[in-house]
């Protein structure tokens, strides 16, 4: 065993100055009570000098609070098994009683007269505390709001939060965050706490922005030239890249659609489309390509980041939200077209103390939900996905579609991490009925009312106790959304605490009774009915689902402009990721292979643990689930990520198969219809068959070593 690091000087020094500062002591008051000079206090506390053991007890004692108390105690605390915590982490004690413990079991592991089966046990408790302690160390947390596009997500996001602006002659709060009927958005934002008020751009790729200029292009190409244009496709929906995605690019290459001159009558003429017009001096699409690209003088768009200068005289938030709009909609010279950006305040958002939050504004559901940017959010132990829903459609279409997904691919702890928030405007709430057709009273009834609409449509998924709230930006209060979402999050981390304390107890008891020949009796018994559990269940289940089912699902779904947007980008993008669905299809193939069998051995472990007889044997027993369920869940993440990774080489190196799927484009009705054929039989081709083969066989192989770890606990 190895001592880990030290503390740093300068997080001694902050601490320092943060308990003196909560004890309401001045810096000159300490010096002189420590007999000090105010200089070399101020110098321990900006982290220019370093204190002695003995020097830093005497300040703390000095401070004198329950925290200073308790922080002597953390700094003399000899970490040797799990990552040392900051001395402010809530959960220091906790995690130190783990640390303890883990020392206990490494040190009775090391013993050479320890059996090879214990010692197998002794090794698993000690992942398993470090698995936990990870979880609790990290204190990152996002909370990823999904919803429809125009149900005022955006503008739920900024009132909660505060990044408001006044609204014109004292009207309601303007968002910070450019808000309107839908679509306005052009990719996902990240809010979160910084050292001042600034705006971060991660840019997209040049490949991506050449996509997207082609989609683009192709359409108004068309547009220009109305014989050419698919009829199968209404025209509203033959573009393949999104409205915010062409405002930037339209913007950015000052290709803007202009309003008609007012006439002699009064009337304006007919708007005047400058991308029509340039579009009709070229015959070849590649070369409009070229032109749009050569307007849009990307290499002078390179700007990574902006921050707020008190110079600009405007206030910080004012010049945040016109700052904000103008990268939003490709007007600001310095920023290419976005893939991601980051609003940094200097405000802890939600102000839930020693957690750093951040606040994800996913980019709206328009054609699609099954997108891998928000599916990414429910598997995140660390992430609360909060799905919006209008009031009248609660729980939206989107939302059930999200969670029956989550529960098809396995993803666990979806009380925990889901939350659906409701969205009301003007008198909805009110407009609600009782079972027997009364209206109801006040605006608390129509959100009870419509709350237990909500569990109900939930039932169905075993979900109809998950957490709902109901916010009304125009006359709600913010202070209860906002203690609901800080709620949740420490319900998260309470989680990870209940986890961590059930180990815990778990290896105390190992720890004090491994040499009683009783309980071994008792622990054989039960190792005996896992064991048998075990030789009965070791095989996988065939069934009858392929990889390709989710994908194909939502070919014949999305439309057919957002299919060829895909094709032309060899099967990834935002609205349609071919390696997206061929991972969540690889996933719930092991889901329909393993997920009754895991959780029939929950049952038998909760069987066995409600039986006197088994008491001694608990701790062996709920270990064995927690191991089962542990591998059980890194199974499915490396067949996820093998149906992702395997069949997207194989389509990446298919330029034939694209080109043809590509050419489909343009020959009239059913498009979709031909794409699909040739997907289905690219799919039923040898090579494909036998990737999905290997697929199995990795399950197979996984389930296998997953139960032999579970044994290895219980041999001897």
């Amino acid at each position: 065993m190895s001592e880990q690091s030290s503390v740093a000087a300068g997080e001694i020094a902050e601490n320092i100055s943060r308990l003196r500062e909560q004890a309401g002591i001045k810096q000159a008051e300490l010096a002189r009570q420590i007999t000090w000079s105010p200089a070399s206090l101020s110098r321990v506390e900006s982290g220019d000098r370093d204190v002695s053991p003995d020097e830093l007890q005497t300040i703390l004692g000095a401070i004198g609070s329950e925290a200073a108390i308790k922080m002597g105690e953390a700094i003399t605390r000899q970490w040797m098994i799990l990552s040392r915590p900051p001395l402010d982490h809530q959960e220091q004690d906790l995690l130190w009683q783990a640390e303890q413990v883990a020392q206990q079991l490494e040190e009775l592991r090391r013993q050479p007269d320890v059996r090879h089966a214990f010692e197998r046990r002794l090794s698993e408790y000690l992942d398993e505390l470090k698995r936990a302690a990870n979880l609790i160390l990290n204190r990152e947390h996002k909370i990823a709001m999904i919803g429809s596009i125009g149900i005022g997500k955006s503008t739920f996001i900024c009132r909660v939060t505060g990044l408001e602006v006044p609204g014109k002659d004292g009207g309601f709060p303007v968002s910070v965050l450019e808000a309107g009927a839908g679509g306005i958005t052009i990719c996902e934002v990240h809010l979160r706490t910084g050292p001042g008020v600034g705006i971060l751009i991660e840019p997209r790729g040049e490949e991506e922005i050449r996509a997207d200029v082609s989609d683009f292009a192709d359409h108004i190409h068309r547009a220009s030239r109305p014989e050419g244009s698919e009829p199968t496709v209404a025209s509203s929906d033959s573009q393949g890249i999104s409205k915010e995605i062409e405002r930037a690019v339209r913007n950015m290459a000052n290709l803007r659609i202009r309003r008609g001159e007012k006439q002699a009558d009064g009337k304006r003429s007919s708007r005047r489309d400058e991308a029509k017009g340039l579009a009709a001096e070229f015959d070849s699409i590649r070369e409009l390509v070229v032109e749009i690209l050569t307007r849009m003088e990307l290499h002078r768009r390179d700007g990574r980041d902006i921050w707020y200068d008190p110079k600009c005289g405007k206030p910080p938030l004012v010049w945040l939200k016109e700052t904000f709009e103008q990268i939003n909609n490709g007007r600001h010279p310095e920023f290419s077209l976005p893939k991601r950006m980051e609003v940094v305040v200097p405000e802890r958002l939600l102000g839930i103390d020693n957690l750093d939050v951040e606040i994800v504004d996913t980019k709206g559901i328009d054609r699609t939900a099954t997108r891998a940017d928000l599916e990414s959010h429910l598997d995140d132990s660390h992430t609360l996905t909060v799905l919006c829903s209008s009031f009248n459609n609660a729980p939206s279409a989107e939302t059930q579609l999200l969670l029956e997904r989550a529960i098809q691919t396995g993803v666990k702890s979806l009380h925990s991490r889901a939350a659906i928030v409701v969205l009301p405007r003007s008198d909805e709430a009110m407009a609600v009925k009782d079972e027997s057709g009364f209206m109801v009273e006040s605006i608390e009834e129509g959100y009870e009312l419509k709350g237990e609409q909500v569990s109900l449509a939930l039932d169905s998924l075993g979900l109809h106790d998950l957490s709902v709230e109901f916010f009304d930006a125009r006359q709600d209060g913010v202070q209860r959304i906002q203690d609901f979402l800080a709620g949740r999050i420490l319900n998260l981390r309470n989680d990870f605490c209940s986890q961590m304390n059930e180990i815990v107890e778990s290896a105390e008891v190992l720890l004090g009774n491994h040499e009683q020949e009783q309980v071994q009796a008792v622990m054989q018994q039960a190792a005996t009915m896992i064991k048998t559990w075990i030789n009965q269940n070791s095989e996988v289940p065939q069934v009858s689902d392929h990889v390709q089912d989710s994908l194909m699902h939502e070919i014949a779904a999305v439309y057919a402009s957002t299919l060829r947007a895909t094709v032309r980008r060899e099967g990834e993008w935002y609205n349609l990721s071919y390696s997206h669905h061929l991972g969540f299809g690889a996933r719930k193939l092991a889901v329909s292979s393993l997920g009754t069998r895991v959780s029939g051995f929950s049952e038998l472990c909760g069987t066995m643990v409600a039986n006197p007889d088994y008491k001694e044997a608990e701790g062996l027993v709920k270990q064995a689930e927690r191991l089962l369920l542990s591998a059980y869940e890194e199974l499915l993440r490396k067949i996820q990520l093998m149906g992702q990774t395997a069949f997207k080489d194989e389509l990446r190196q298919d330029s034939a198969f694209w080109f043809t799927c590509d050419q489909e484009w343009g020959r009239g009705g059913g498009y979709k219809d031909r794409v699909a054929t040739r997907n289905k039989d690219w799919f039923d081709e040898d090579a494909r068959k036998d990737l999905q083969r290997q697929i199995n066989a990795v399950i197979e192989k996984e389930w296998s070593l997953a139960l032999q770890r579970v044994k290895g606990l219980l041999a001897n």
